[in-house]
């Protein structure tokens, strides 16, 4: 069984989620979303959610391509990860490209980096919200 891993916020889950979840679970058989919890988005990424950890869990484990949800609880638990789950291929969107790299010399796992679905964000959705909600609150 060839195992896959990818690591996110997936906050506000759009189509541009569910594309890299389906990519990457087709260069395997079980892939594992490690998602990060609201204490590691606030504390090193400096990022409030919208929603929850626990909701955030709740919507990866409904989707097919998804196996395994566990919490990113650190930046330095990916080669950890990688030993624990026996990962063959590990794997984030283009825009990390290169930031994991180290992964492929200290495991057997190869780092493949996908490229995102260009016209989709999670930060984009919310730059477009507070625009059409603070163009709304002007006309009233």
């Amino acid at each position: 069984m060839k195992r896959v891993i990818t690591y996110g916020t997936f906050d506000m889950l759009h189509y541009g989620h569910i594309n890299l979840l389906r990519r990457a679970k087709e260069l395997g058989d079980y892939l594992i979303v490690v998602l990060s919890t609201d204490e590691f988005n606030w504390d090193e990424k400096g990022k409030k959610t919208y929603f929850s950890y626990q909701q955030r869990k709740q919507l990866l484990e409904a989707i097919r391509y998804v196996d395994l949800v566990i919490p990113e609880q650190s930046w330095e638990q990916k080669i950890t990860d990688v030993d624990l789950y026996k990962v063959d291929t590990f794997v984030m969107g283009d825009d990390w490209k290169g930031e994991f790299d180290y992964v492929s010399d200290q495991t057997s796992a190869d780092v493949v980096y996908l490229e995102r679905t260009p016209e989709i964000s999670t930060t984009q959705i919310k730059k477009d919200l507070n625009t059409k909600n603070l163009a709304t609150a002007q006309k009233h």
